[in-house]
């Protein structure tokens, strides 16, 4: 009787009926439910006695069901990339924040809160990364200018589902920015010839850089430390002029009737202790500014422990790249495929 008149008592407090059930929670596959699920599923049920359920796809996918599916939402969370949240909020898939029903929120980085419907959760960077053991010992990268050497022909992998970093990698490199990313058209079709494959998910980038078809990648880092841990030789290099930095973003389903199981979620997951383990086991960056990272981990290329080191690398607002992101995407289709 006493266990579970103190489970009426956590279950009060947090504002969260004990019969709402089953959260609902929209995530990519892999590594990245199992992060979810160990750092801040667990220690949310272990709160407040709701369960997790997760419902896994790729980025677009879940986008275009939930365009499907608004006003009866199949999921009532939603982590996504922060400028693909911003699509969800434009197409009013998500509801407006009550930010004081997220207290752990007063402890974050600025530039956690991406805009009235979605928190930042952790950051990362997309850089360019290379096998060590298939390139020539002298290979090296310093500036994403290297990915146009002579010694990258036919070794490239991208991302086509988002082509972006290449694109804005470009243009800075053009004197430009992504909003005046024509400028960098010229460079890009400079790139082709080292193009060897382009990958549609995480899951096709990291068996092409497993195999080795792709031994050179601009890569997203949490798959980097990912496949290094697998004991994969992997360099990850920040270059000189910053890698291309991203943010993955959680937001509430506009018609949910688990707002208040919804709230407690984010909360949990900006706590400081579930931010430590989340970002232990991505190895990714904390938005949590009381959320220790370790001095080892601190080392890491592309782990950062301050809004300094942030503004050091290259950021894109999020309306800009989501707006943009479709025509970059329909010229990479048509231009950069052989």
């Amino acid at each position: 009787m006493k266990g579970l008149l103190a489970a009426a008592i956590l279950l009060a407090g947090t504002g969260i009926a004990s019969a709402q059930g089953t959260l609902v929670v929209s995530i990519w596959g892999g590594n990245w439910r199992d992060g979810a699920q160990e750092a801040i599923a667990t220690e949310f049920t272990k709160r407040t006695g709701v369960e997790v359920k997760f419902i896994t796809g790729g980025t677009m996918d879940r986008l275009t069901k939930a365009k499907l599916s608004a006003g009866a939402p199949e999921a009532d969370v939603t982590l996504t990339t922060s400028h693909v949240a911003y699509l969800y909020s434009s197409d009013n898939l998500f509801e407006k924040l009550d930010t004081s029903k997220i207290p752990n929120l007063k402890e974050t980085y600025p530039f956690a809160q991406r805009s009235p419907y979605t928190v930042g959760l952790y950051s990362y960077v997309y850089a360019p990364a290379y096998r060590t053991d298939l390139m020539p010992a002298d290979f090296k990268i310093t500036s994403w200018k290297d990915l146009w050497g002579d010694q990258v022909k036919d070794k490239l992998g991208l991302p086509d589902f988002d082509p972006s970093h290449i694109i804005i990698a470009a243009a800075k490199l053009s004197g430009a920015d992504a909003k005046d990313w024509k400028k960098g058209i010229p460079l890009l079709e400079k790139l082709k010839p080292n193009v060897k494959a382009l990958y549609q998910s995480d899951a096709t980038s990291q068996e092409l850089m497993k195999t080795g078809e792709t031994p050179v990648q601009v890569l997203l880092s949490i798959n980097a430390y990912h496949q290094m841990g697998q004991g994969i030789p992997i360099k990850l290099v920040i270059p000189e002029e910053g890698g291309v930095v991203g943010i993955d973003a959680v937001g509430i389903s506009a018609g949910t009737k688990m707002a208040d199981a919804a709230y407690e979620f984010i909360n949990t997951a900006l706590d400081p202790k579930v931010q430590e383990k989340l970002c232990d086991l991505y190895k990714c960056s904390p938005m949590n500014a009381k959320a220790h990272v370790s001095e080892e981990m601190s080392k890491l290329p592309g782990i950062f422990t301050s809004e300094d080191q942030l503004k050091k690398q290259i950021i894109v607002d999020d309306e800009t790249r989501a707006k943009l992101l479709p025509e970059w995407k329909s010229w990479f289709t048509e231009n950069m495929t052989r």
